[in-house]
């Protein structure tokens, strides 16, 4: 739901300030099938093509849930995963950079004080700011702010980006031991780009190393996120500028949306060809009977359905539970439990388990022609197995510190 609050000064108004979810959503279906044809283009660019971030740019996807007050249209989590999983059956690779630059505003911007926020918004409220959150770089206060450097890699939608944030630890300079997880917020003047991207799959997303000199920032653009070990501070002082709940909720589980959106999302897309696999061909061997009128592709089509349909069932009850999250932190001050984080985090791993059965499935019966270099089928599989690898979701590691947490021990890692 947008914000009722009363305009500020300084406020940016929404390009379209009677735009609805229902009509963002509309964009989004129509753009499938353009991103779909553009697949192989983004593949073979290791970027997100310049046609396709005006079209993001044109119909507002990157101001989803960026604050209204920023120009944004500060819509719900839902509605997130909604037009992400039409981005991403379209083309996996345009939708997790769009997914990982569109959530960001409500993840990690909206906690930098408001000088830092406005910083980024600037007169227009145009922001696509890609993160990463493993820690690349160092920093350490001096007076009037933080001297900085690092590198970080897996930076995916940095060569579109207004800004990066860059998660650095910040040094105690008596010690030179770490004393904090902080994020360090970028223009794009600051960093440079290293082109170290180069992969079997998701290679359209450019996920691309950026490196930072040593350089000054002032303090409202580096933000104590967390103590040394990851574990994150339950308040930070940009949220208070908000009322729309969305911006006072836990940002790790917000973080796990978009990327279960791409993949379900993927699942999805590569259902679409399947679908038409089974329609069009006949079997190769006599009596070539027409794949649609044989019992076992009627059985496979029906059980990768039903995978993907529950995965995405599942991800969208996700985006309506971490609404309630969200009220349960700014109106009651309740906050969930790392027991209750992680148990979130295990049913988004196991949607991205339910789409990648589904597309290994599809993969493997869709015939040897899906294994060619420009095969659709073939594209969507190897986007998700490299998906797959990300630490994030990985269960065995979540389902054990579940365990530990419920039994009264300590997790073993912050995943």
């Amino acid at each position: 739901m947008a914000s009722t609050a009363a305009p500020r000064a300084g406020d940016i108004a929404p390009p379209e300030p009677d735009l609805t979810p229902a009509e963002m959503l509309r964009r989004a279906k129509t753009l499938r099938p353009v991103l779909r044809e553009r697949q192989a283009r983004c593949e073979e660019l290791g970027r997100l093509p310049e046609e396709t971030n005006q079209d993001f740019l044109d119909v507002g996807f990157y101001r989803i849930l960026q604050p209204r007050c920023f120009g944004g249209y500060e819509f719900s989590v839902t509605d997130f995963i909604r037009v992400m999983l039409e981005v991403s059956r379209g083309c996996p690779e345009s939708g997790w950079v769009l997914a990982l630059t569109a959530g960001h505003p409500a993840a990690f911007l909206a906690a930098f004080p408001e000088a830092g926020q406005r910083y980024v918004y600037g007169q227009t409220g145009d922001a696509r700011v890609p993160g990463v959150a493993a820690p690349g770089g160092v920093a350490v206060h001096v007076p009037g702010g933080y001297r900085v450097k690092g590198a970080w890699d897996y930076a995916s939608g940095c060569d579109i980006a207004t800004h990066v944030l860059g998660a650095v630890m910040i040094m105690d300079p008596e010690t030179q031991k770490p004393r904090a997880y902080a994020y360090a917020l970028f223009g794009r003047s600051d960093f440079t780009i290293v082109d170290n991207w180069n992969m079997i799959g998701m290679q359209g997303t450019g996920s691309r190393r950026v490196v930072v000199d040593e350089m000054i920032l002032p303090e409202h653009r580096v933000l104590e996120f967390g103590d040394p070990l990851l574990n994150v501070y339950p308040t930070h002082p940009g949220r208070e500028l908000h009322a729309n709940p969305l911006y006072h909720g836990p940002y790790i589980p917000l973080l796990y949306c978009e990327l279960a959106s791409v993949v379900v999302g993927a699942a999805r897309g590569a259902l679409d060809i399947y679908e038409q696999i089974v329609r069009d061909r006949k079997w190769t061997l006599p009596p070539f009977t027409p794949r649609y009128e044989m019992a076992d592709s009627q059985m496979r089509f029906g059980h990768v359905q039903g995978l993907v349909d529950t995965a995405e069932a599942a991800l969208l009850h996700l985006g309506a539970e971490y609404a309630e999250i969200c009220r349960r932190v700014k109106e009651e001050g309740i906050r969930q439990t790392k027991e209750e984080e992680r148990r979130f985090q295990r049913v988004i791993q196991q949607t991205v388990q339910l789409a990648w059965d589904a597309v290994e499935l599809m993969f493997r019966t869709g015939g040897t022609s899906s294994t060619k270099k420009d095969a659709a089928l073939g594209r969507y599989f190897k986007n998700l197995a490299v998906i797959r690898t990300h630490i994030t979701v990985q269960m065995d590691h979540t389902s054990w510190n579940i365990g530990r947490l419920h039994y009264g021990l300590d997790a073993l890692s912050p995943v």
